[in-house]
């Protein structure tokens, strides 16, 4: 429990601005999601998604639990192997790749699903170089999901942008060209949809596709189904929606799983990538008042911290928070906006917040923001806070607050 003595001991320490992991959460979470599908469909695995947040110690502390590394560039696939993940167990997705990326993801026996057609013919340059080696390599499809004539992609896109698209030809034209490579099999199929609603109606309809195609097209080589992530995890009261659980994905899922393959020596393996729902909320921001001022009628907080550590996308809904004060006595009330360190105008970290006006030397933890925003977090204006995993009260310091060494990389600036 945070308390004024110790955040005051951690400002000591780390500044008065920091991230905290709670790092029993985060293993909460994981187990919650395995249990949801694993209790109903046994051959099941978790790809952590590495782009929602990429922090080494929290993608090494999912590998122990047991997640595959999920990953969409080069930069996450050199990330997991330096955190000694097993190349076989990373799940290399994206829609660009480099020659050198598919090779080596290839050599490393990593799932690999491609998202373009440029993509087989780095696929067909490896397979003839490397004649003896039986290459697998799994596939990315886009396919129509509109559900009750609306489309369910996120700002309301009529069509995703991902995929290989199965309804103009494509999919079996790249089957057919992956099939005509004598050491090349096409084992898994993959659909990532980015959804606005984040349904599970959505899930159900990319679930029966998928099966259905693996039984059409891969019969004799399907391995795995994978559905992608985008599932809600669990979320904060004070947001009042009643979304999805985790057993309600899973019982949608892995039911169409079992009626699709019901014997069970030809089950393949069902990938399940998710990224917010596992570490959205594990993560609060801490950040220290430093004044109270008026402009007119209106109260202004100003806090050690910024819109970017928080709310990258810098959208007008509050998150949930908790003020930790130096003292409880009486403060005079009214309506204050919470904002940031940065020259914006529009650095607001909190709108209109009704209650007891902070003081200077209080703190005000954010929570619910371990979902992007640390790897969206920009240089800008002022160094990057560090990150602190707490766990059984004890405190690791998993990434140090930046310094101008770190903020001016000199390997890569000329001064």
């Amino acid at each position: 429990m945070l308390d004024i003595q110790s955040l005051r001991d951690l400002e000591q320490k780390y500044g008065s601005s920091f991230y905290l992991l709670n790092v029993t959460k985060l293993r909460e979470n994981y187990q919650k999601i395995f249990q949801a599908f694993h209790s109903r469909y046994e051959n099941f695995i978790i790809g952590y998604s590495y782009k929602t947040n990429y922090l080494p110690y929290l993608c090494k502390e999912l590998s122990k639990m047991g997640a595959f590394a999920e990953v969409v560039s080069r930069l996450e696939y050199d990330l997991a192997i330096k955190i000694g993940e097993d190349p076989k167990r990373i799940i290399f997705n994206g829609p660009l790749k480099t020659r050198e990326d598919v090779h080596l993801a290839l050599k490393n026996e990593s799932l690999i699903n491609i998202d373009s057609f440029y993509e087989i013919d780095f696929i067909r340059e490896y397979a003839a170089d490397n004649p003896r080696q039986l290459i697998k390599v799994g596939m990315r499809l886009n396919f129509d999901i509109t559900h009750n004539g609306e489309s369910p992609h996120q700002d309301g896109y009529e069509v995703g942008r991902f995929g290989i698209c199965v309804e103009n030809g494509n999919f079996h034209k790249a089957i057919h060209e992956l099939k005509a490579i004598d050491n090349v099999e096409v084992i898994g199929l993959h659909g990532h949809f980015s959804t606005s609603k984040r349904e599970v109606e959505s899930y159900q309809k990319i679930t029966r596709k998928l099966c259905s195609l693996a039984k059409e097209y891969l019969r004799s080589t399907i391995e795995y189904i994978d559905v992608g992530g985008g599932i809600y995890g669990e979320l904060p009261e004070s947001f009042n929606l009643n979304t999805p659980t985790f057993d309600h994905y899973a019982e949608a899922i892995c039911g169409i799983m079992d009626e699709e393959f019901p014997t069970q020596d030809s089950k393949p393996i069902l990938i399940l990538e998710p990224g917010i729902s596992m570490v959205a909320n594990v993560f609060t921001f801490v950040s220290k008042v430093i004044e109270v001022k008026t402009v007119r009628d209106v109260y202004f907080v100003l806090v050690d911290g910024s819109v970017h550590n928080i709310k990258p996308t810098m959208h007008k809904n509050n998150l949930p928070m908790k003020m930790i004060r130096q003292k409880e006595s009486a403060k005079e009330r009214g309506a204050f906006h919470i904002v940031g360190y940065t020259c914006m105008e529009k650095d607001y970290l909190a709108y209109e917040i009704m209650g007891e006006l902070p003081d200077p030397g209080d703190y005000i933890i954010f929570e619910n923001v371990g979902a992007y925003t640390i790897v969206f977090n920009p240089p800008f204006i002022k160094e990057r806070p560090g990150i602190l995993a707490v766990h059984d009260h004890e405190v690791i310091e998993v990434r140090k607050q930046e310094t101008i060494k770190q903020f001016f990389n000199e390997e890569i600036y000329r001064f």
